[in-house]
């Protein structure tokens, strides 16, 4: 008995529109930023237009990636509400994959900006098994100082203790696939963003990740024991916004590109891996071929790493010792740089830039549940 689960951070599945960008520039789209507007009234008319025909494209190619996948279950970071992923499923998703992912579940979560992880699914596997849904916990109202976790380094940054550790939420899904119980811990942690004070984002905000995933770690092992949890069938899925590993990319395309694999000292990953606690099982893919995200700042700053994962219990991992996770890229940009060999057909109107299903791109793998 399998089941194909995947993870995808769509990137702000949204409803509303962001008017700020006449008053504030740097909240300004690129293209509004070339045209000379003469009062907020054109302004709002103009900015309707251009999200519409941009996110259309966009939610096109997310729903191509999101039916690349072929996954019963699909954990999403980045959604707006409950409404918009009806209207995404129904408006796009639908006409690629037809009656499919009747079964969505939303939490609201700590991001003002109302972003929220959730998980939508079939009513059966595709191999006809019953997938049930058992109940559904929010864990976004966790304290730092509820679960003894804050530390003078998140008091550096501003977070007391009385505040929420996840940014988001941490989704607990209980279901029943065939008969067998199967949890599903959906997350989407803190950002990196960029430098603070002249401290590298990903070292600035590093405490607020690791506190995240001891809070991840704590709560699964209060549900099924220390001693007990690594036996159980749970996952994490999610974008935890922090790699292990990067691939540096130096070059240019008329020289060749240079790609180095680089280990990191530091990752939130290691509290969740560390001791065997649950297994990255896109660890087992090629050092070079782990990547689910393209980041660059230009030139001078390029790498591909992984932020998107699909963490097993040991008990899982196992019973999946051949399991190898797919990574779909084909809703990439132009402008990400593939290493040799792994080069895939874009989407079509997939562009240089924009439009494009995400930064990211959907991890799926198929599981024996048996």
């Amino acid at each position: 008995m399998s089941l194909r689960l995947a993870t995808f951070n769509v990137e702000n599945l949204m409803r509303r529109f962001d008017f700020s960008g006449f008053r504030n520039q740097l909240n300004q789209d690129r293209t509004l930023s070339l045209f000379e507007i003469r009062n907020e009234a054109e302004y709002k008319q103009l900015e309707q237009a251009r999200a519409i025909a941009h996110t259309d494209d966009t939610r096109q190619l997310t729903a191509l990636a999101i039916a690349e996948t072929r996954a019963d279950i699909v954990c999403l970071q980045e959604v707006d509400n409950l409404e918009a992923l009806n209207a995404f499923e129904y408006g796009y998703l639908f006409k690629m994959v037809g009656q499919g992912y009747r079964y969505k579940y939303v939490s609201t979560g700590n991001d003002s900006r109302g972003i929220d992880v959730a998980v939508m699914m079939r009513e059966e596997t595709a191999h006809g098994q019953p997938i049930e849904f058992v109940r559904m916990t929010s864990h976004a109202h966790v304290t730092y100082e509820e679960f003894g976790l804050h530390t003078p380094e998140l008091a550096a940054l501003g977070n007391e203790a009385y505040e929420r550790i996840f940014r988001r939420d941490c989704l607990e899904i209980d279901l029943r696939v065939g008969g067998a119980p199967l949890t599903i811990y959906a997350v989407h942690f803190k950002s990196m963003g960029g430098p603070r004070d002249g401290v590298p984002g990903r070292e600035a905000t590093m405490p607020i990740r690791v506190a995240e995933a001891t809070a991840v770690r704590r709560i699964i092992e209060n549900r099924f024991g220390r001693d007990h949890a690594a036996g159980k069938r749970w996952m994490i899925c999610g974008d935890l916004n922090d790699y292990r590993q990067r691939v540096v990319i130096g070059g240019d395309a008329y020289s060749g590109h240079r790609f180095d694999v680089v280990n990191e000292t530091r990752s939130c990953l290691d509290v969740l891996l560390a001791d065997g606690f649950c297994e990255n099982v896109v660890e087992r893919r090629p050092e070079i071929d782990r990547w689910t995200l393209y980041h660059t700042r230009g030139p001078q700053e390029r790498h591909l790493c992984q932020l998107d994962y699909i963490l097993l219990s040991p008990a899982m991992a196992r019973r999946n010792e051949a399991a190898v996770p797919d990574i779909v890229r084909g809703g990439q940009p132009w402008r990400t740089v593939f290493p040799p060999g792994q080069e895939v057909e874009r989407y079509p109107r997939a562009g240089w830039d924009r439009p494009k299903a995400s930064d990211h791109c959907p991890v799926a793998v198929t599981l024996d549940i048996a």
